[in-house]
C-alpha cells in the first residue's frame, strides 16, 4: 500500500508533541509491513527539505503558515493520485484536501480547538478561528475520520459528522510499564508533579494555586514543575512560585526530555500528577505517570475524562478550579488503601494502552474503507 499522511509538524519539528509521536509511531509500523510511506509537511529553521526517518519519507514544503498552499501545489505537481489512501491530519487548521485529492481520504483528528483558539493565538485571530471553526467544519463533515478519544468523536459529532463514519483508536505510548509497583520508592515527602509545557492553555498557575491549598492540610506537601516556557504567562508563573509563601517547597525544574530519565524518576517517585488543560485528545502524560505507578488527578475536560477513570484509576474534579483540584489532591492523599487500589488500577489499564493496539485498530478503519 502507498499512503500519503498530510501534517504541518513532523517528529522532528522543534513544537512536536503527543500528535506527532503518534504519527511518527503508526507511520514506523506501517513502513515495517512494507508499506510505502510519505508525510509532506512543513519545513523549520535547518530543516532538510526531505529525509528518510523510521522507514518512511519525509518531504517539507513550506513553513508554518504557507505549508497548508504549498502542499497542495507540491501535491499537484509530483504526488497526484499516487497513493492508495491519504490521511489529512488537523491540528488547528485543515488542509481542505478534499477539494485537490484524487485518492480515498481520511480525516484524522486528535481534538477540536474551540476554546483554545484563545489561548493559542493572539487577538483578533483567536477571534477569527473560533467563529470559523464551525463553519470548516461543516464543509468537512461527510468526511471519514479517524480520532483517538470519545469525548473527539463526540464534538465531531455534534458538528456534523456521522459517528458511524468515526473510528477511534487506541492511544499508545512510548514508555514501558514497570514491571511491579513495588520495584519503585516514593519521594518522602508527599510530591505533587506539573509535568509539560507551561503554557496557558496548561493552566499551571491553577496548579500551584490548588498546591498552596492542599498544603494547609497537608504541611510536608510539595510540588516539582517540570517543563520549558516563554513570554508573559510563563513569566507569570515564575512570579507566582517566587511570591508564594510556600515557595520553598516548589521546586522548578525547568524543561525535561520526552524520554529522558529525569522525567521517568520524576514520574515513578512523585505521589500525583496534575494536569488541568483546557482541553485535551486524549491526555497522553496521564496514561505515562500511570504506566510508572502514579495516578492523576486532572480537570473535567474533553480527553481528559477519557484518560482518567474518576475514582478508578485517579480522580477527576467536581468543578474545574484550585478548589476542586485541591479537593481531590487531598481526598487522594488522605486515604493510603485507596490511593494504592487506585494507583495499581491505572497501572494495570496502562498496559494496555499501546502502540500496537493503536496501529491495529488504525488499519482496520482504513480497510473498512
Amino acid at each position: 500500500m502507498k499512503l500519503l499522511w498530510l501534517s504541518w509538524k513532523d517528529i522532528k519539528n522543534p513544537l512536536a508533541g503527543g500528535a506527532e509521536v503518534v504519527t511518527d509511531n503508526l507511520l514506523t509500523r506501517l513502513s515495517r509491513d512494507g508499506n510505502e510511506i510519505i508525510l509532506l509537511t512543513s519545513g523549520y529553521i535547518n530543516a532538510k527539505p526531505e529525509e528518510t526517518i523510521n522507514g518512511y519519507k519525509i518531504i517539507r514544503v513550506g513553513g508554518r503558515w504557507s505549508v497548508y498552499y504549498a502542499v497542495c501545489k507540491y501535491y499537484k505537481a509530483n504526488l497526484l493520485g499516487w497513493a492508495d489512501i491519504a490521511i489529512e491530519e488537523i491540528n488547528t487548521i485543515p488542509f481542505f484536501s478534499q477539494y485537490y485529492l484524487k485518492e480515498k481520504s481520511f480525516l484524522f483528528f486528535h481534538q477540536l480547538c474551540r476554546q483554545i483558539w484563545f489561548f493559542q493565538m493572539f487577538f483578533p485571530l483567536s477571534a477569527v478561528g473560533y467563529l470559523l471553526e464551525p463553519i470548516y467544519l461543516w464543509l468537512l463533515h461527510k468526511n471519514k475520520v479517524i480520532t483517538i478519544s470519545e469525548s473527539t468523536k463526540n464534538d465531531l459529532a455534534r458538528y456534523g459528522f456521522k459517528k458511524d463514519s468515526i473510528g477511534v483508536i487506541s492511544e499508545g505510548i512510548v514508555l514501558e510499564p514497570l514491571e511491579s509497583l513495588s520495584s519503585v520508592k516514593k519521594y518522602d515527602k508527599l510530591t505533587l508533579l506539573s509535568l509539560g509545557a507551561i503554557r496557558e492553555m496548561k493552566r499551571t498557575d491553577l496548579q500551584i494555586k490548588a498546591f498552596e491549598l492542599a498544603k494547609e492540610k497537608f504541611p510536608e506537601l510539595q510540588i516539582k514543575i517540570a517543563g520549558g516556557g516563554k513570554g508573559k504567562y510563563f513569566d507569570k508563573v515564575m512570579s507566582l512560585i517566587q511570591n508564594s509563601e510556600y515557595k520553598n517547597d516548589i521546586e522548578y525544574l525547568g524543561p525535561v526530555g520526552m524520554l529522558s530519565e529525569e522525567k521517568i524518576r520524576l514520574l515513578q517517585k512523585s505521589h500525583l500528577i496534575l494536569v488541568t488543560s483546557i482541553k485535551e485528545g486524549w491526555g497522553l502524560i496521564v496514561t505515562e505517570a500511570n504506566s510508572q505507578g502514579t495516578p492523576a488527578a486532572v480537570y473535567n475536560i474533553d480527553g481528559l475524562r477519557d484518560s482518567t477513570k474518576d475514582g478508578i484509576t485517579g480522580w477527576v474534579t467536581d468543578k474545574n478550579s484550585p478548589e476542586g483540584l485541591a479537593e481531590k489532591i487531598i481526598e487522594a492523599l488522605s486515604d493510603p488503601k485507596k490511593y494504592e487500589k487506585i494507583r495499581s488500577a491505572g497501572w494495570d489499564w496502562s498496559k494496555g494502552i499501546t502502540f500496537d493496539q493503536s496501529y491495529k485498530d488504525f488499519l482496520n478503519i482504513i480497510k473498512k474503507r
